[in-house]
């Protein structure tokens, strides 16, 4: 059989899309074009987005392989699968464009894992896929009865079980890219400690996570928290590195203090970003992140206060005054430094500020508090509105635009609603 992998050439036009808008490596599809390989299938990744494809040249490249099946994600690869844009209008576009050439269309994404009804209607595809893909796409060569985590066209109903899919980390292979995307990946994603001489690149070192905050849309994939084997990760940077990679970041929505890990990375010449708790960093642990090459890190605080924080499910032993004193105790060894705040609705907007500015004194970076949007699939949207049904996406982008009156600076200035940036989308 034969498989076209789809990354859409994404815009985001008068979205409220709070992730980066440059383009990354798609994981998913580069560990499901391993895997379908491996099974005797062909594939193919068509990415739109990373290529600078026009519509015309990507229904060009999937008619000229006149694939068997294919796949279109609903978010820009796998590291914004849980900050994704709530419209469809990009990959229904996509979709419509391979229509007739593509064969069975088939979508995955954050869109197919917890509203897998609506993103069948929305993207008129064949079927959707709930949960992480990898696995499940080189099933679909033979009977379908026995897949899981299928939901499809033909009878509006989900095949047994009907679970989202979580993939196994130590089955999914290291990933070897070609040398011409490698070479177009200009960009090193949240690194600002100087500007690129090489090659950037995304990796995982984990999925998943073993907490549970309420803005957290990971209920229906990246749920548990599995580790990939350190001779893999290894591989797979080695084989970066082989290509003039310089920065590396890490996509794990946690990156853990992993010692053998750190110690294998400061042996090698790469820099690179990581996504963490920095509660859950010893001093000596951070000294060690700094010397295998961080430089930077993201570190999620959310809240200025434990009452912020205990609202937000949080679950931090540290005080505020700790949180502090990590944070810029990091600073001494990893060159960007970053706490990431959530309007959480209970901080007072002066102690915010005093806060930011104590911590800009010793060089570390906070970002003004984010309003926080109610994902479908979050704990935050479930406490509000129960399990998420067919209307998921457009009441929280409802409520979203009603409730805030002032956006995020890396967001459009004056975000449109669903039933504007979904013009079109047939019912």
């Amino acid at each position: 059989m034969k498989y076209a992998l789809v990354n859409p050439n994404w815009t985001f036009d008068g979205s409220i899309y709070f992730g980066c808008r440059e383009p990354h490596l798609p994981l998913e599809y580069g560990y499901a074009k391993a895997l379908l390989e491996r099974a005797g299938h062909e594939a193919i990744i068509v990415d739109g987005q990373l290529e600078g494809l026009s519509g015309e040249e990507i229904r060009a490249r999937v008619a000229r392989f006149r694939p068997d099946f294919t796949v279109i994600t609903t978010a820009p690869s796998y590291l914004f699968w849980r900050c994704a844009p709530p419209e469809l209008r990009v990959p229904r576009e996509t979709a419509d464009l391979v229509r007739g050439c593509g064969g069975v269309l088939i979508g995955i994404g954050p869109h197919a894992s917890t509203t897998p009804r609506a993103a069948l209607r929305k993207l008129g595809l064949d079927l959707v896929i709930l949960g992480e893909p990898e696995e499940i796409l080189p099933q679909l060569g033979g009977d379908w009865s026995g897949v899981p985590s299928l939901y499809l066209r033909e009878n509006g109903s989900v095949a047994a079980p009907a679970t989202p899919h979580a993939s196994d980390m130590k089955a999914l292979p290291a990933l070897r890219w070609p040398d011409e995307i490698v070479a177009r990946h200009h960009h090193h994603h949240h690194r600002f400690d100087a500007a690129p001489q090489g090659p950037g690149a995304e990796m995982e070192v984990s999925r998943g996570c073993p907490y549970h905050c309420t803005f957290c849309a990971k209920e229906n994939f990246r749920t548990d928290y599995r580790k990939r084997p350190l001779g893999v990760i290894l591989e797979e940077l080695e084989n970066f590195l082989s290509q003039g990679v310089e920065y590396v970041y890490f996509v794990d929505e946690i990156f853990l203090p992993d010692k053998a890990l750190l110690e294998a990375l400061a042996e090698r010449p790469v820099k690179f970003g990581v996504q963490t708790r920095i509660d859950l960093w010893k001093p000596e642990m951070l000294e060690l992140l700094g010397r295998a090459g961080c430089v930077s890190i993201e570190a999620g605080v959310e809240s200025i206060s434990e009452a912020g924080r205990e609202l937000l499910d949080k679950k931090s032993k540290l005080t505020t005054a700790q949180f502090t004193e990590r944070l810029i105790y990091a600073k001494r060894y990893v060159p960007f430094v970053q706490a990431n705040l959530l309007d959480a609705k209970v901080d007072d907007a002066a102690e915010i500020e005093q806060w930011r500015e104590l911590l800009g004194r010793f060089g570390v970076w906070a970002n003004r508090p984010v309003p926080l949007f109610p994902y479908p699939g979050s704990p935050d949207y479930r406490k509000r509105w129960g399990i998420p049904d067919d209307w998921a996406w457009e009441r929280a982008l409802d409520f979203y635009l009603r409730e805030n009156r002032e956006f995020s600076d890396i967001q459009e200035p004056q975000p449109l609603p669903m039933s504007q940036l979904e013009l079109g989308l047939s019912e």
